[in-house]
């Protein structure tokens, strides 16, 4: 196990050096199709399989279990912090913003199960995820840009250094999630992501969590993206607004009592 470690951090270590190829403004060109592999997005921490909440489903509705991408193994909570965590994981279909089709925020965005594309200028870059038809625009050439308002994807401010793009994330409205697991944080959120190319097609990704109002100190995650390689792999549309419908407006649906009723004053009024 320490040999298979040791080698597949030197093996890591070295395709740091890749270079990778350039775009028309001479910065490294990551424009493309990437997705995540693994289980972060149902918990980025290192989790056991568990039962689906819909027992219907057995076995492929399933949460499977997956090794953590917290550096360091553990989300540095709070006390008030964990304990809003535990209740959001007890409660997670109901109270998950994903589950409502909402936009995913920061970080949690890159590392779902749907691919996104990139798309880079040099004033620009553009993230368009297939999930919900989510977009974020990086300001590439606006350091002191300062956000307006709150938003679900945040303020978000670009820059490269050397082959990696460093995006600051701010002013993120406080109920985004990480993953299901109800991993949250507070509108004082910053994340600092880094997309480093190590391949032709392959990104590492990090990115530094930092709330004081959550946590007790900085955390970071970190996993491969990989390149889209199927021929004519496009983004295909995911409104997925229509399928959460009975989740968000359910409870406003008409009784068959109540629509009885209604129909019977209508036909009162008409009668008279």
């Amino acid at each position: 196990m320490i040999l298979f470690t040791a080698l597949s951090c030197s093996v890591l270590s070295q395709n740091f050096d890749y270079q990778a190829p350039v775009d028309a403004y001479g910065n490294p060109d990551i424009n493309g199709i990437w997705q995540a592999l693994g289980t972060a997005h149902w918990d980025l921490e290192t989790h056991e399989s568990r039962a689906g909440p819909i027992w219907e489903l057995g076995a492929v509705g399933a949460i499977p279990g997956g090794v953590g991408v917290v550096e360091g193994g553990e989300i540095p909570y709070t006390a008030d912090g964990l304990q809003k965590k535990l209740e959001n994981q007890e409660n997670w279909l109901e109270l998950d913003p994903v589950v409502r089709c909402y936009m995913p925020g920061i970080p949690r965005a890159n590392y779902m199960p749907y691919p996104f594309q990139i798309f880079q200028t040099n004033i620009n870059i553009l993230f368009a995820y297939q999930f919900a038809s989510t977009s974020r625009n990086v300001f590439m050439n606006r350091p002191d840009y300062e956000a307006q308002i709150l938003t679900v994807m945040g303020h978000n401010l670009g820059h490269w250094e050397g082959q990696s793009l460093v995006i600051t994330t701010t002013d993120q409205y406080d109920w985004t999630w990480f993953d299901h697991s109800g991993n949250h944080h507070s509108e004082a959120l910053t994340v600092t992501e880094k997309f480093t190319p190590v391949g032709p097609n392959t990104l590492w990704y990090q990115a530094e969590i930092d709330d004081p109002e959550t946590y007790t100190r900085p955390w970071r995650i970190s996993m491969p993206l990989y390149r889209r390689l199927e021929r004519d792999m496009r983004l295909v549309e995911f409104k997925c607004q229509e399928f959460s419908e009975e989740i968000i407006y359910g409870h406003l649906r008409q009784s068959e009592e109540s629509s009885a009723a209604l129909k019977e004053i209508r036909e009162n009024i008409q009668s008279n």
